[in-house]
């Protein structure tokens, strides 16, 4: 009866989508059976589209609310469902497993012996999945740099959505959690190269979530910008949604460990699958040839020419400004890539832009 309920939790899970969203092999049932008990299973599986109240999800399976309810706390509190108070009315809504339930349970940043169990039994899961996927990765991402805006330079055309510090301003409710990549990777005992993991942030109703819920902090801007600034003094390259507005969350990813940077380095030419639309110039004037640059660059994307002036391969240039934030003497600077596409005005357009990029109509 148990294993009926987990088939019928792969199911379910193909349908929402996502990255990892559900395939029948071993790893699959390990994870979910150690995620899910068959009680919470099953209340998974029955979940509406969209937000609901625990009345709505009783009359569904047929269930007392209130137990229904307690159940639907303790997946939330979790991070196996999304659970939001708005106006004194508590609503739930189903998660995916990325983005969702594998960023959620490793918000809170803890190191249980289960969180090492559930971070191993993800990266068995992805793996496998990989192995065993026939699946054409788009052609177009999903995620998108953006460069580190006080290192543009002058004279550029910038936009609103190249500028992280706007990003930040415009926001009311900001959360600052672990970052799942590298937290999940220390729990799997690998190098995280001395990369700070509490800089991940989420906007809006997500920020309210991870606050009431997984155990991020609320932060103020003046925080958030201190976020910022430990992450590009460490070299961690700013990520988001490839959109132009209604971005929710703000990752500071690195190089070996996190998911977008390390699906685009996978790649013949990375630059063209993930990109700020900005290059570093190098002054060579200011420039001391200390190679720092080269060193901190995540796409490895710099050499030395025979000039003593940096280079770099722009097929393979994220456009981050790690460069930049290092260079001691701040020979470094950031400038438009002539003509780059802005990103997708909203998610209709980015979901057509994603279905196009894999051949549908």
């Amino acid at each position: 009866m148990a294993q009926e309920v987990y088939r019928e939790l792969l199911e379910v899970m193909k349908k929402r989508g996502g990255a990892y969203s559900g395939m029948d092999i071993p790893e699959f049932y390990a994870l979910v059976e150690e995620l899910f008990t068959p009680e919470e299973a099953a209340v998974n599986n029955a979940m509406p589209r969209g937000p609901f109240k625990a009345a709505d999800l009783a009359e569904i399976m047929g269930r007392e609310e209130e137990e229904l309810r307690e159940i639907l706390e303790g997946m939330a509190d979790g991070g196996l469902c999304i659970g939001l108070n708005l106006d004194g009315t508590q609503f739930y809504q189903s998660a995916r497993f990325m983005v969702g339930i594998f960023e959620f349970v490793f918000m809170a940043g803890t190191a249980t012996e289960r969180d090492k169990r559930i971070a191993a039994l993800i990266n068995d899961y992805e793996i496998a999945y990989k192995e065993n996927s026939d699946e054409v990765a788009p052609g177009f991402s999903p995620y998108r740099v953006i460069t580190v805006d006080r290192t543009i330079q002058v004279g550029n055309r910038v936009h609103t959505y190249d500028q992280v510090n706007a990003m930040i301003e415009k926001q009311a409710e900001i959360a600052v959690s672990t970052c799942y990549c590298r937290h999940a990777a220390f729990l799997r005992g690998e190098d995280t190269h001395g990369m700070p993991t509490d800089v991940c942030m989420q906007f809006g109703s997500g920020a309210q979530f991870a606050v009431q819920r997984l155990g991020a902090r609320k932060v103020t801007k003046d925080e958030a910008f201190e976020v910022l600034n430990r992450a590009e003094d460490a070299g961690l390259i700013h990520m988001s949604q490839n959109l132009a507005e209604d971005t929710n969350f703000l990752c500071n990813c690195d190089r070996w460990h996190c998911v977008a940077v390390k699906t685009a380095l996978s790649k013949p030419k990375p630059a063209l699958f993930f990109n700020s639309g900005f290059e570093p110039y190098f002054d060579a004037d200011l420039c001391v040839a200390c190679e720092t640059c080269i060193d901190r660059c995540p796409p490895e994307a710099l050499v030395m020419g025979d000039d003593d002036l940096p280079q770099v391969d722009l097929d393979r240039c994220f456009g981050c400004a790690v460069c930049a934030t290092g260079c001691p003497s701040e020979a470094v600077t950031m400038t438009n890539k002539p003509e780059y596409p802005a990103p997708p005005e909203n998610r209709k357009a980015l979901k057509e832009a994603l279905k196009a990029s894999r051949g549908y109509a």
